[in-house]
């Protein structure tokens, strides 16, 4: 759901927050808090990942990252359920499939350890109270006025939508974003799809290559992942067509396929997601920081000609992606009321 339709619905919160030097009760002398994932492998789950440990590590709290590498629900079930026998003071969870894990979340939760979904809204059985993630419908839309911008205002004709994980709500959100706007502002565009390109990356190229063949006079084709990005960029450079292509992430050979031009691209920003996530376990942990209850919007941004260099170069320093990272999570944490909306709008 768009995040102007919740804000209304904010609650007031009352808090003192900074970065530091502050203490909000006794918490336990040697915390240790973890970061479960899925699709550990790919790249903007290494950010999220990267971005959590960072701001934990800041912290000075033990930490540990775990999950499976592509699409294994049953392996992430058994790290969650080893992590929540474990005892940890703190606990953030990345799936695809959180009416699975809602069960051992709600568990972890009963018996004293904070739980924090990020990326993907937490099951309504989980029990979980706070949400950090993207507005993936307005995510779509933003996209979409990237591809509209690739594309003359009189165009006709279709574009393609694909989706790596089909009936996730993360994704499916992108799509509505995308269904919304693109024919607003383009009214002679067709959508197609969206199409399985599966998740893993070798099934992932090949089903691009599949779709790109089987409609070549199509305008473009738009995945709603980073796999879909990383596979449509490198079909793009490799074709003498004038199909443009757009989809999300930051990984290197998308990025650098906007610079070449006809393609679109939006940073859902995954480690900044991490750090946020990172910094409120960690301060929990360490401090007894009260965790909020609803929905933590995080920022997007498009990938453009005029920027794409400025990113490339950011995500090749660990110290700046942390720099430009701890300068969000100092404005989230500084404003919570300000930035928190209720869970139900992320549903």
């Amino acid at each position: 759901m768009r995040v102007g339709r919740a804000v209304a619905g904010v609650a007031a919160v009352t808090l003192v927050l900074s970065l530091g030097g502050h203490s909000a009760g006794y918490a336990a002398p040697d915390p240790a808090v973890a970061f479960l994932t899925a699709d550990a492998g790919l790249g903007y789950v290494r950010e999220m990942t990267a971005g959590y440990a960072t701001a934990v590590a800041e912290a000075g709290v033990r930490h540990t990252e775990a999950g499976p590498p592509i699409g294994d629900t049953a392996r992430q079930l058994g790290m969650l359920e080893d992590l929540r026998r474990e005892g940890r003071n703190g606990l953030a969870v990345f799936t695809w499939t959180p009416e699975l894990l809602s069960g051992p979340m709600a568990a972890a939760g009963e018996a004293g350890t904070p739980v924090i979904a990020v990326y993907s809204p937490p099951a309504e059985g989980s029990g979980v109270k706070l949400y950090v993630g993207n507005d993936n419908f307005a995510l779509g839309e933003m996209l979409a006025d990237q591809v509209a911008s690739l594309l003359p205002r009189d165009a006709a004709g279709v574009v393609v939508l694909g989706t790596a994980v089909p009936g996730v709500q993360a994704l499916d959100q992108r799509i509505a974003g995308l269904r919304s706007r693109l024919p607003r502002v383009r009214p002679g565009v067709r959508l197609l799809g969206p199409f399985d390109t599966k998740q893993d990356p070798a099934a992932n190229l090949k089903s691009w290559e599949l779709l790109v063949r089987s409609d070549p006079r199509a305008l473009g084709f738009v995945g709603t992942g980073d796999r879909d990005a990383r596979s449509l960029a490198r079909l793009r450079n490799q074709s003498a067509g004038t199909w443009i292509a757009g989809g999300f992430g930051l990984d290197d050979i998308a990025v650098q396929a906007v610079r070449n031009g006809g393609y679109a691209l939006v940073s859902p920003e995954p480690y900044v997601q991490g750090a946020i996530a990172g910094w409120l376990l960690a301060e929990h942990a360490k401090r007894n920081f009260p965790l909020p209850a609803g929905w933590i919007p995080t920022p997007a941004i498009p990938v453009t000609p005029s920027n794409a260099e400025m990113i490339m170069a950011r995500q090749a320093s660990t110290k700046r992606r942390a720099d430009d990272a701890r300068v969000v999570v100092r404005d989230v944490v500084s404003d919570l009321a300000g930035h928190l909306l209720p869970l139900s709008a992320a549903r």
